[in-house]
């Protein structure tokens, strides 16, 4: 399994953050988070090939991960904080992938949606469906989480299907959802950091 280092902590402790500012920090973790589970997927023998199955894939963990977050600001905001942090998530998610795909693969022809758009058209078209799903303390509900393995088998080759979903929703769900949970709560916390210990203190130890 594939360890990555999510910093979620800020220099400005002691002060609340913008929901903008929290959108810009769990944006980033989103897209790394996505990344690990990519990577985690290949190494565990799944075929995602790079190209436009690559960035489907990325695609619609990224709506899973962002609807995740919409139904965290849920429990942590109020309504309206919460409708401008999951704005500004979902446009800066966006603008992550769009930078990715389009150095990738290119921009797409003339007079084809950009890949923010498309982005954008996806996590709207996602939005009821998910919107259906359970949410508690505990995270996702099965149905939840079952959506995006099914979404996902849909674009594996045949070899891989069979398994997917099980990979998906016993393996890299909870870990993502774990990096996420803890995103979340540094990037929301007031509390001033901890004073890092001087080097001449740890070298006497």
């Amino acid at each position: 399994m594939v360890k990555i280092r999510i910093k979620s902590e800020w220099f400005q402790s002691g002060t609340a953050k913008t929901p903008q500012q929290v959108a810009s920090v769990m944006a980033f973790v989103a897209w790394r988070v996505a990344q690990n589970t990519l990577k985690q997927m290949r190494s565990a023998g799944f075929d995602i090939e790079i190209g436009p199955q690559y960035f489907a894939f990325t695609r619609e963990v990224l709506v899973f991960l962002t609807q995740v977050l919409d139904r965290m600001a849920f429990e942590r905001m109020g309504a309206p904080n919460r409708a401008e942090f999951v704005t500004a998530l979902v446009r800066r998610v966006a603008e992550v992938l769009q930078e990715n795909e389009d150095r990738l693969l290119g921009p797409p022809p003339d007079g084809q949606p950009s890949h923010f758009e498309s982005f954008i058209d996806l996590f709207n078209a996602s939005a009821d469906a998910y919107a259906g799903f359970g949410y508690d303390a505990q995270g996702p509900d099965f149905a939840f989480v079952r959506y995006l393995g099914h979404r996902i088998e849909a674009f594996m080759p045949e070899k891989d299907q069979r398994w997917v979903i099980d990979q998906i929703m016993a393996t890299e769900v909870p870990e993502a959802l774990e990096m996420l949970q803890r995103a979340m709560q540094g990037a929301l916390s007031t509390e001033p950091r901890a004073p890092r210990r001087s080097r001449a203190t740890a070298n006497s130890d």
